[in-house]
């Protein structure tokens, strides 16, 4: 073929692949071309813009913790805390004794942890009808001395079924986890192995609490985890591996 054959379907193939065939579909505009062509060339068009082409990223929902105290508590603030935990939370969590079967036992948590869901719970990132009016309108000092006070106290064993420390199914999960289900070993962000991201002690609470909370996390009506980690792994427990894992962590003292 002679040269300006060459050249002729060059100019063809140009017109069908940039102008005739983009023309065929609805709203085609010549920006739009223009865009195509330097697309081809490797080379930006003066009149694009980045981040028309970037969809909206979705919202996160990550809870983020507010940053925490370092400093540690004085007299003041622990007696603040006491008063509080007297008048707002021993009905249900026990002043200094361990709380009832639907509620936590605080005394002995880690005061990060509490803080951390008092402060989910009154942002609405924990939902809860008989927590958000108890704690509504007390200040983040208020919060945190409650979480200093709880902590300070010696955690005591509530009475749990006899037998269940020994799960031996249970305890691999808690210390093992199940690499193959993507399921974590509990005691690495619990305690034991490791702590991580104001994640509360498990040990000695009520099993019926534990099991409550791991079945509204894989059913998604808990959601304030960090990073959706306990939904995460709680989605591919078993309804008898929830009830284990309870059990076995209600017996620890």
């Amino acid at each position: 073929m002679s040269a300006g054959g060459t050249l002729l379907v060059a100019i063809l193939a140009i017109l069908i692949g940039f102008v005739w065939l983009p023309s065929m579909h609805r709203g085609f505009t010549a920006n739009e071309l223009w865009s195509a062509i330097c697309s081809a060339a490797g080379v930006p068009s003066t009149g694009s813009k980045g981040s028309d082409n970037v969809p909206d990223a979705p919202p996160s929902n990550v809870v983020v913790l507010p940053p925490l105290r370092t400093v540690r508590i004085n007299a003041v603030s622990s007696g603040r805390g006491a008063t509080l935990a007297t008048q707002r939370c021993s009905m249900c969590h026990g002043a200094q004794s361990p709380a009832g079967i639907a509620a936590p036992a605080l005394a002995g948590q880690y005061a990060d942890a509490i803080y951390k869901e008092l402060r989910d719970f009154q942002s609405g990132a924990r939902e809860s009808a008989i927590m958000q009016p108890i704690i509504a309108n007390l200040g983040d000092q208020d919060l945190l001395d409650v979480a200093e006070y709880y902590s300070s106290q010696p955690r005591l064993m509530q009475v749990q079924e006899a037998g269940s420390r020994d799960d031996g199914a249970a305890y691999a999960l808690a210390m093992q986890g199940a690499p193959i289900r993507n399921i974590a070993p509990c005691a690495a962000c619990h305690g034991t192995i490791d702590r991580k991201g104001a994640a509360p002690s498990l040990d000695g609470q009520s099993a019926s609490y534990l099991a409550t909370q791991m079945r509204a996390f894989a059913g998604g009506t808990r959601h304030n985890d960090i990073g959706e980690q306990m939904r995460n792994v709680a989605r591919q427990l078993r309804p008898e591996e929830i009830d284990g894992l309870a059990k076995y962590y209600a017996a620890q003292p």
